[in-house]
């Protein structure tokens, strides 16, 4: 099969296209024939080095993918050879051919391309497991996500408004800023123009939010602390900001605070299976009535992952970019 491989670590030209065996399925596994991938930061992250690859798992980049099961341990399964699936995967997902864990392989929703289904998975396990399930955001609470022009930030924008919530966003141009509130953000702030902690604080009568969802870190900590509101809780899933803050601890005394965070990637499949059900039960009808909609800004051959990655780091993009395997009929 052609696959796009690291050479090594270093700068976007070092992925290139190559010839792999065609991976096996194991127990519990199936083969996917990749119509389309979907491009994310830890892609980005694994190519320079910094991102090291779970045991077992492909060294070839790529975690989420949509195409069609070919073979694989199907018994007892909700799926049949020759359905069209999307999936979180260990990694593998740039090659014509990936396998994927049975309980994280969902149905493409209906109505939906390949490209748009392959764009789903990584950034949905994502939010929902830090901003639900980790956050806790509950109903009548609002929420703040930093970059949200980027995948992780559309799909929260959307998920939370969807969901009830009042929901603001920093994105680094009003261009973004206006993409941002068309995807259903109650305000968006220009982070270069304007001081996101005095935005959210006039705009909450001076309470902050409950939970934002950051992929910033280094020295948004503090300016993140102040936003909360009493018993808030800031949640980490990137630190592009920097991994060293200033935490001023008396807030988190006085004010009932929470600093968490996690990386989805090395957690066991039992942890990604259960998002997995819940994201079927409470986010794919959601999809599959068009009230969340898949944001892809540009979709790229195999062959061009290298382009695909120059975009993605010149963060010139505004939803998700894709890799097209199979070109759309």
């Amino acid at each position: 099969m052609r696959a796009i491989e690291i050479t090594h670590p270093g700068p976007p030209d070092v992925l290139q296209l190559c010839e792999r065996p065609t991976p096996v399925p194991g127990p519990g596994q199936v083969l996917i024939k990749v119509h389309a991938a979907g491009i994310n930061r830890p892609d980005v992250l694994q190519r320079t080095g910094n991102y090291p690859v779970p045991k077992g798992a492909s060294d070839l980049p790529g975690l989420e993918i949509a195409g069609e099961i070919v073979s694989g341990d199907l018994a007892g399964s909700p799926f049949a050879a020759g359905e069209m699936v999307c999936a979180l995967v260990q990694g593998g997902g740039y090659a014509e051919y990936c396998i994927a864990d049975l309980p994280l392989c969902l149905p493409v929703p209906a109505g939906m391309s390949m490209l748009q289904a392959a764009s789903l998975p990584e950034t949905f396990f994502t939010v929902w497991s830090n901003v639900y399930d980790r956050a806790a955001l509950q109903s009548g609470e609002t929420f703040l996500v930093q970059g949200g022009s980027s995948g992780i930030g559309v799909t929260a924008i959307q998920l939370a408004k969807a969901l009830g919530h009042t929901v603001f966003a920093t994105a680094g141009s009003d261009e973004k800023c206006r993409a941002c509130e068309a995807l259903g953000a109650d305000r968006a702030i220009n982070y270069k123009t304007e001081d996101f902690v005095e935005v959210v604080k006039a705009a909450t009568d001076g309470k902050g939010v409950d939970v934002i969802l950051d992929m910033v870190g280094g020295d948004y900590v503090p300016r993140e602390i102040a936003c909360l509101a009493d018993d808030g809780r800031l949640v980490f899933i990137a630190l592009l900001g920097g991994a060293k803050a200033t935490v001023p601890l008396g807030q988190i005394l006085m004010r009932r605070l929470t600093l968490t965070g996690s990386t989805l990637r090395p957690r066991p499949l039992a942890f990604k299976a259960a998002i997995a059900a819940k994201l079927r039960q409470h986010v794919w009808p959601l999809l599959e009535a068009g009230t969340i909609k898949p944001v892809i800004f540009q979709s790229f051959p195999l062959a061009q992952a290298a382009q695909a990655h120059a975009l993605m780091e010149s963060s010139s993009h505004v939803g998700k970019i894709v890799l097209e395997v199979i070109p759309a009929a």
